[in-house]
């Protein structure tokens, strides 16, 4: 059986991306801007149709402002209280 793609700490990525994003006031448009692609770019992955690899993470924590080390190190501190 295939592992599905939708885990819970990829739910919870998605979900503090987002956050991330409307703390620092910025649309998915303006986001898109930053990074030079395409609106759908930015909803695709905050909607989970797509998956981020670690470099366009860093990417999207340099265009929205934040550091890329706090979102891993909070999915982290989840897992360990597996």
């Amino acid at each position: 059986m295939a592992k599905p793609i939708h885990t819970d700490r990829h739910r919870k990525l998605r979900s503090l991306l987002v956050a991330k994003r409307k703390e620092s006031g910025l649309t998915q448009t303006q986001v898109a801007e930053r990074l030079k692609k395409p609106p759908s770019y930015v909803a695709k992955y905050e909607l989970g149709e797509r998956r981020l690899d670690v470099l366009e993470y860093l990417d999207v924590a340099a265009a929205i402002g934040f550091d890329p080390c706090e979102i891993i190190q909070h999915l982290q501190s989840e897992t360990d209280r597996l």
